[in-house]
């Protein structure tokens, strides 16, 4: 009987220390100094950096396309060299989905899992652009993505074969 007695008490000690644990850090944010105005526009002005969109101009034959660059450390990487100049690449077809071509260096990857969709552009193995025109399921590092796909798969654009693909900073 005093075994239960001492193992209920146990409990309730327990319990009142996790309870009381919470509270502690609702006071600690009370407590808080409240943010100077100038402090306040410092956050509102990384908010703003950190939600811009980098964007890049895609051109294939006559056609032009702007794309959303991903925030992940190949596509930074992939925009700063934008940045030097036009990116010229030799794009081969690759099983009826991708066209796909060497960027002749290589660029860091963060490779994931990832089911592609039309407009995608994905870096594979670091050094090889990827543009896709349908789906596919790999482990890629998402650079980007086509905003309007308008004319994207039709023959027009992408064509059948190899077709010369210009990245360009916007």
């Amino acid at each position: 009987m005093k075994s239960k007695i001492l193992l209920w008490l146990m409990a309730g000690v327990l319990i009142f220390s996790f309870l009381l644990s919470g509270c502690h850090e609702e006071e600690k944010e009370k407590t808080e100094s409240p943010k100077t105005e100038s402090q306040q526009t410092e956050i509102r002005e990384e908010d703003t950096e950190e939600s811009e969109e980098t964007m890049m101009k895609v051109q294939i034959k006559d056609q032009f396309f702007t794309a959303e660059l991903e925030k992940n450390p190949g596509a930074e990487a992939f925009a700063e060299l934008l940045k030097e100049g036009p990116v010229t690449i030799q794009m081969n077809d690759y099983a009826g989905f991708e066209k796909v071509g060497s960027l002749g260096k290589s660029l860091p990857t963060q490779n994931r899992q990832t089911t592609t969709q039309p407009g995608d552009i994905v870096l594979y193995n670091g050094d090889q652009i990827v543009a896709f025109y349908g789906s596919n399921s790999w482990s890629y590092t998402r650079l980007g993505r086509i905003d309007d796909l308008t004319g994207w798969a039709e023959a027009k654009a992408l064509g059948n074969g190899s077709v010369e693909v210009t990245f360009s900073a916007e």
